[in-house]
């Protein structure tokens, strides 16, 4: 698709230490501002499973905006080239993530990732890499948080900032009320208050995004759904 940058296989890193490097180059190309006009009618939640072998499934499930009901969906299988390693959670995930999105009729307004943006070691997450290969508005919604952060109060709605290095990163956002906080940070070309709105509206009954949710059980079942053929594959 025209919107959608390939990864070249090739140049692609194999290593942690190239990996960083990437990460080092690509970072001053994020934008943390919200293009004038911009309107998210759709957005789309990604997630991926990985099965014992290193078969990968990735879901991309998109949403209309206002009634958070799944327009369109694809999933992509393939195998996990890039080892985990805490903070390049991006070079394990994005070949087959791009994939499923290749999949897809047209491009969502919305990214959001379950994994970081800017709230990341060298502040430039899953979220931010994939906002530069698609151009499109990206946030990262994590579970878990990189950074200092004070408890945000108890109501949903509350919200305090995430700093590394005295840097505001992210924040700290409680999307239920008495439920522990999300955080959230920018991707690319948009900014920490719209980000957080958005996720404020795509979490009307869950501390999760609905995004995220339907992406996660999307990626699961077609993981589990293929697994007897990864089973059958291995000796």
């Amino acid at each position: 698709m025209s919107w959608l940058a390939r990864v070249d296989r090739a140049s692609w890193p194999a290593t942690a230490e190239a990996a960083m490097a990437m990460q080092d180059d690509l970072r001053p190309l994020v934008d943390p501002v919200t293009p004038p006009g911009t309107r998210f009618r759709t957005v789309a939640g990604l997630d991926s499973a990985y099965h014992d072998t290193g078969a990968v499934a990735a879901a991309v499930v998109v949403l209309d905006a206002a009634t958070l009901r799944p327009v369109s969906s694809a999933v992509a299988h393939g195998v996990a080239a890039f080892s985990y390693v805490p903070g390049l959670l991006a070079f394990r995930e994005i070949p087959t993530t791009l994939a499923a999105l290749e999949k897809l009729d047209a491009a969502p307004d919305l990214l959001i990732c379950d994994g970081q943006g800017l709230a990341h070691p060298r502040r430039f997450g899953l979220a931010c890499h994939l906002g530069l290969l698609t151009g499109i508005p990206t946030i990262g919604v994590a579970k878990t948080v990189w950074g200092d952060y004070a408890e945000p109060g108890p109501q949903r709605g509350a919200a305090t900032d995430i700093t590394i290095d005295r840097e505001v990163v992210g924040r700290a956002l409680r999307t239920r009320t008495g439920v522990k906080p999300v955080f959230v940070s920018v991707g690319h070309r948009i900014d920490l208050d719209t980000a957080c709105a958005q996720v404020l509206a795509s979490t009307p009954r869950y501390r999760l995004p609905e995004t995220t949710r339907h992406a996660d059980q999307l990626c699961r079942t077609a993981l589990r759904e293929a697994a007897g053929t990864y089973s059958g594959s291995t000796p």
